[in-house]
């Protein structure tokens, strides 16, 4: 005999309107900490377009092995996107202490 309660404050209404479950704020583009394979940068970016992020790595191994602009577009992400949480990306960290050094 299977018993199941239900907690009446634990269920969740959805909202009427459909436009707003829809509609959401774009996320900033960053480099996620959970959810990543290597750098972050395709789960980022699927992140960012709302797409699937297998969507995003098969067009990055597509454009690796056709013609090999795949890896320097995901390395040029993974130095120019910064990391969640972070307030800049790695080259604008580097750039910046650079600067610094040379004053």
């Amino acid at each position: 005999m299977d018993t199941t309660t239900t907690n009446p404050e634990a269920i969740h209404h959805t909202e009427t309107n459909p436009e707003a479950s829809t509609h959401r704020e774009p996320q900033p583009l960053s480099r996620p900490i959970q959810d990543r394979m290597l750098a972050g940068v395709a789960a980022g970016i699927a992140r960012y377009l709302n797409v699937d992020v297998t969507v995003v790595r098969i067009v990055f191994a597509v454009l690796a092995v056709v013609g090999g602009a795949g890896v320097p577009i995901y390395l040029a992400g993974w130095l120019l996107i910064p990391e969640e949480g972070a307030e800049q990306s790695i080259a604008s960290h580097f750039i910046q202490s650079l600067q610094a050094r040379s004053h």
